[in-house]
């Protein structure tokens, strides 16, 4: 295993996701700044979605970016190029297809709209008032059995950023019937879990998934875990991630897996 210094980003946003406006160069600055060796760029793909927001990666000139940005920091970070995938069900052929078609180092599988609803907005509570987690646990099992070309399944509760600030309370112990089957998945797929700081950062008590969900995917035997801050901007680059790297060696992790070319390597927490 190798030894780390400071621990690698591997969920990073910038102007290229249409939800941030920061420059990768201040990104990567940020990044050198605390002592990083390797990042890697995950920009947003939600694809086939009505948002007022356009979530489509233009690839070909983000891969021109990325070129340009690895042989300007070569020799002083290590820059990857990655993608965070908006899973839906019905474009597992698309997606596949994308996978396919470039050459990501590392792709993130996430769950940010269920039936063309973001849970960022409170509509999506309110059409599901009775069972707003349990209908998005559903919607990420349901696109995980049916896509597979993600590396890592991104803040497995995302929705808990949104809905705890609308007072719909949660734990794994509730929704654990729901969540074991998505674990159990990851697990059989030889995929990893995000262990993300946004929530932190958010002023949740913390990361996404939670830590009682990070204990259980250990109990079920998952081994691949992966950090990612989920920054749109340098000031919550890497935020955490100390206390990330405890709460996962709290849980039995001793490594960390970083993705270069698809394939992870195990680095110490």
């Amino acid at each position: 295993m190798e030894k780390r210094s400071f621990y690698a980003d591997q969920h990073i946003h910038t102007s290229f996701s249409g939800d941030s406006d920061t420059p990768p160069e201040l990104q990567i600055e940020k990044a050198i700044e605390l002592g990083m060796e390797r990042i890697c760029f995950t920009d947003h793909h939600d694809y086939d979605v009505v948002s007022d927001i356009d979530f489509n990666l233009d690839i070909p000139r983000y891969f021109e970016e990325m070129r340009r940005l690895k042989e300007k920091y070569s020799g002083t970070i290590k820059i990857c190029t990655g993608i965070e995938l908006g899973l839906q069900a019905h474009l597992g052929d698309y997606l596949a297809k994308t996978a396919a078609e470039y050459d990501f180092d590392f792709i993130i599988g996430s769950v940010h709209f269920v039936d063309g609803l973001d849970p960022y907005y409170p509509e999506y509570f309110d059409r599901n008032s009775d069972n707003a987690y349990e209908h998005y646990f559903d919607t990420v099992l349901d696109c995980i059995e049916k896509i597979k070309c993600y590396d890592s399944l991104g803040h497995l509760d995302y929705i808990v950023r949104y809905g705890a600030k609308l007072g719909y309370s949660y734990s794994y112990g509730q929704f654990a019937e729901y969540i074991d089957p998505i674990l159990k998945r990851v697990i059989a797929d030889g995929k990893a879990l995000e262990c993300n700081s946004g929530g932190l950062s958010r002023g949740l008590l913390e990361p996404n998934p939670c830590t009682d969900i990070l204990r259980r995917y250990g109990e079920l035997g998952g081994e691949l875990v992966t950090l990612g801050s989920d920054a749109h901007e340098p000031d919550t680059l890497g935020c955490c991630f100390e206390r990330c790297g405890e709460i996962l060696k709290s849980c039995g992790f001793k490594y960390y897996a970083v993705y270069e070319n698809r394939q992870p390597k195990m680095y110490n927490l």
